[in-house]
């Protein structure tokens, strides 16, 4: 081998291994203050500090015994699933209007549909509350999972839409052919293939709105969700509880999004597999 062969695979080496370490870097970046927040829940001493004191599970034992807890982990379950749900449903009402039909203005459409994410959510916390307060939705449960549906459908419109996107066109005029009704095709060849891509988006969504905290705060009033509690926790003192709770959310958020990848993992991996068979 050559000196310039070897020289261009010593280079390529070690720019793999700055790609990899920068990789790790990042994630340490980003993973640590959680990671610490795991670990110092652990920690038996009240105030965060090194060395660690002894592990405890004295402050899971707290949150576990907090009336107040458990009220937000109740009012939180609630509007996931329910905005979960709702926002699945139109997200993927909205993704198949965009991959059936062609109509004046879909670009319009497409680009109202995809704007609630994008929009500062500080805005968009008092533009739901101005507006709720007018209908007298403000400060229940129902005025939550109706935010929540709102920033959560984008998410479950644009994860339908990329499954869409895979499906051959000529799927559901080859099943009307046969005799099929549109709802039969919708139900028989369009809900299969889209399926996974339904639970992943379920899944995403249910995680946005278990985490989301800020416009949650200005609408829920007295029913508040689980990181309004925090807030809470946070404004009294400073309480070792919220390391607890916080661990707790970020592995109950992280099952979530876990499941909705895997979900779209196979049905990428199922894809593949058919389409080598079809070759």
């Amino acid at each position: 081998m050559s000196d310039d062969g070897a020289q261009d695979i010593n280079r390529s080496r070690a720019v793999d291994w700055a790609l990899r370490a920068y990789v790790v870097a990042a994630y340490a970046f980003v993973f640590a203050p959680i990671l610490a927040s795991f670990v110092f829940s652990f920690n038996s001493d009240r105030f965060p500090s090194l060395p660690l004191g002894q592990f405890s599970l004295d402050w899971y034992r707290a949150v576990a015994a907090d009336p107040l807890v458990w009220e937000g982990l109740r009012n939180t379950l609630l509007v996931g699933v329910v905005a979960g749900v709702i926002s699945t449903a139109l997200g993927f009402g909205a993704a198949y209007t965009d991959y059936r039909y062609q109509f004046f203005g879909k670009q319009v459409y497409l680009a109202l549909a995809l704007l609630p994410p994008t929009i500062p959510v500080i805005i968009m916390g008092l533009a739901m509350l101005a507006f709720l307060s007018r209908m007298d939705l403000s400060g229940n449960a129902l005025s939550v999972i109706i935010s929540h549906v709102v920033i959560c459908a984008p998410f479950a419109m644009a994860i339908v839409r990329l499954r869409l996107s895979q499906m051959d066109p000529a799927l559901e005029p080859a099943a009307w052919n046969l005799g099929a009704s549109e709802w039969q095709t919708m139900r028989h060849v369009v809900m299969p293939f889209t399926r996974p891509a339904i639970l992943g988006a379920l899944f995403i969504t249910m995680a946005v709105s278990f985490d989301e905290f800020a416009i949650a705060w200005f609408v829920s009033g007295l029913n508040e969700t689980l990181p309004v509690k925090v807030l809470g926790f946070l404004q009294g003192q400073v309480s070792p509880r919220i390391n607890a709770i916080g661990s707790f959310v970020f592995v109950t958020s992280m099952t979530l999004v876990i499941l909705a990848q895997v979900l779209l993992a196979g049905r990428d991996t199922t894809a593949r597999r058919a389409s080598g068979e079809q070759e």
